[in-house]
């Protein structure tokens, strides 16, 4: 004979139970749902933009694939390795001079900067152009970005020219980088080219702009200072 009340009894247990299970189930996906939105909380940081401003030293010129082998390239990939939320920018321009920089750099400063790498000022020296003259460019120009993003972080590229320019050019023409590094509370790359410039190996046949083994040691002298502020 069935037992009715045992059978209701039953039901009702195994309704409760059912019920439970689906509230704790409910209760788990929630909750990994939540630790789900955090951890991409976490893990999804704004990317932030470094712009690299200069000339055909930065904008790779002589290179197979400028998009992959010029310096800035190869610092992406740097601070991709690293894990760092910033991207990377070429604002290169071959055969830029300061001057020409100055007039491009509004232009330029329609992109969001976080931190600008200001690399312009050989095209001057090969062309004898005075000092004073790309001193004062160059000052204009980081003016200019820091009425634009006066939270920027800020680097200068030093640079040198050939002895050939005259000892005293040469010489008062590399203290222009520092200079203003320090006027302005720049940090300095203290020579761009270093362990490149004038090793006939590292750079293409016209022994001014780098080979994409050259552009790697480029990127180092740049990231061994860039890495500090990112």
């Amino acid at each position: 004979m069935i037992n009715i009340k045992k059978i209701n009894a039953f039901l009702l247990g195994a309704t409760i139970l059912l019920s439970a299970c689906n509230n704790a189930g409910d209760q788990n996906a929630e909750q990994r749902d939540t630790t789900t939105s955090a951890a991409q909380a976490s893990n999804s940081k704004p990317v932030k933009t470094v712009l690299i401003f200069g000339d055909s030293l930065t904008a790779g010129y002589g290179l197979d694939d400028p998009a992959t082998e010029a310096y800035p390239s190869v610092l992406q990939d740097k601070i991709k390795a690293a894990k760092l939320p910033y991207k990377v920018i070429n604002a290169g321009n071959s055969g830029e001079t300061t001057a020409g920089g100055l007039g491009r750099i509004d232009w330029v400063l329609r992109q969001k900067v976080d931190i600008f790498v200001l690399e312009l000022g050989a095209n001057d020296g090969l062309r004898g152009v005075p000092v004073s003259e790309t001193a004062a460019n160059l000052q204009k120009i980081i003016d200019r970005v820091k009425a634009k993003y006066p939270d920027a972080k800020l680097v200068m590229a030093g640079m040198q020219v050939p002895p050939s320019m005259g000892a005293d050019y040469a010489n008062d023409f590399k203290a222009v980088f520092p200079t203003l590094a320090t006027k302005n509370n720049m940090v300095l790359v203290p020579f761009l080219l270093d362990h490149v410039g004038g090793v006939a190996k590292l750079n293409q046949a016209d022994g001014i702009h780098p080979t994409k083994k050259g552009a790697k040691i480029v990127a180092e002298n740049v990231w061994r200072v860039l890495k500090g502020i990112l």
